[in-house]
């Protein structure tokens, strides 16, 4: 997938947010249900984040220039520590108005139907737009849409739960259930909040990439080997969707820089095959023994031997 279909994406989120909002506080004020406005609450804030999400992708896709010399990708990070925060906001406003509802003497809900109705279409466009966002932060690894597709995805949970509450008003009349609902939508929310913003802060924090992507290089240095004397100094971080990673290889003492510059890019092309979106750069030291000293087996002799 190119750039142009995470934007596409993003456009797609920004839109769906922004209609769920409007009709979810219109129907809320109408009902008087604090879950539901509960979920207004969250739509609008899922929309301001997914407006925070399109213009990062729009810009982490700019190439590097002369002030960001390794591009724009850490853009996608700080969006989503933004739509973290954002989201702990929600959830502590939905807090306050359901523990406020709970303990009023008086709660009442108006026309719970049309709540449950408003809550169950939300439910099924949110599901579908959070799984195409999902599908496409995975095929082009955007931390900014998986963090959408993420606040989308809770959304579809939480509209399930008030949902579920405006039922159970409808058949027992016990309006206490809603701000009950809106409690539980609030403690999903900050469950996704705080997986979101350890994700994005990991990044920023530059940490090495996982063990198993390390072991993807490992694996490619492995099928090399024959090639090289050892590496070492291997170095890895990501930064927005694009991986970087810097080692040392050491190499006889008696490879030319033309084999050496050769060998670099072989070794490049080889992890790059099996880890998408990569920057690979490969300094080449030569062997620290004397030449007379070189070990028989050593691995580099097969193509510079030390003589």
């Amino acid at each position: 997938m190119t750039q142009r279909d995470k934007t596409r994406a993003a456009t797609l989120s920004v839109l769906s947010n922004a209609a769920l909002t409007v009709l979810k506080l219109v129907v809320g004020i109408m009902t008087q249900s604090v879950g539901v406005i509960a979920e207004a609450v969250h739509s609008g804030l899922d929309l301001l984040a997914a407006v925070i999400a399109w213009f990062s992708v729009r810009a982490s896709g700019k190439p590097a220039d002369d002030r960001h010399r390794y591009g724009h990708g850490q853009i996608e990070s700080v969006s989503g520590v933004v739509e973290a925060l954002l989201i702990f906001a929600a959830a502590g406003c939905i807090i306050f108005e359901a523990l406020e509802k709970l303990w009023s003497d008086h709660v009442e809900i108006e026309i719970p139907g049309l709540g449950a109705a408003v809550m169950a279409a939300s439910a099924i466009v949110n599901y579908f737009v959070s799984r195409h966002l999902y599908d496409v932060a995975e095929a082009t690894d955007s931390l900014a849409l998986k963090a959408d597709a993420l606040h989308l995805r809770t959304d579809v949970f939480t509209s399930v739960g008030v949902f579920a509450g405006l039922v159970a008003i409808e058949i027992t009349g016990m309006n206490i259930l809603d701000p009950l609902a809106a409690l539980l939508v609030a403690v999903l929310i900050l469950k996704a909040a705080y997986d979101l913003v350890g994700n994005a802060v990991l990044n920023i924090l530059e940490v090495r990439l996982p063990d198993h992507e390390e072991e993807i290089i490992m694996a490619a240095l492995d099928e090399d080997s024959n090639r090289f004397a050892e590496f070492h100094k291997l170095r890895t971080r990501k930064s927005g969707s694009t991986r970087h990673i810097d080692m040392h290889l050491v190499v006889s003492r008696m490879t030319s820089v033309e084999e050496g510059h050769r060998l670099s890019h072989l070794i490049a092309g080889s992890i790059r095959k099996r880890l998408p979106n990569c920057e690979v750069l490969v300094h080449i030291e030569p062997c620290g023994s004397r030449c007379e000293e070189c070990r028989a087996d050593c691995p580099t002799a097969s193509v510079s031997p030390c003589r």
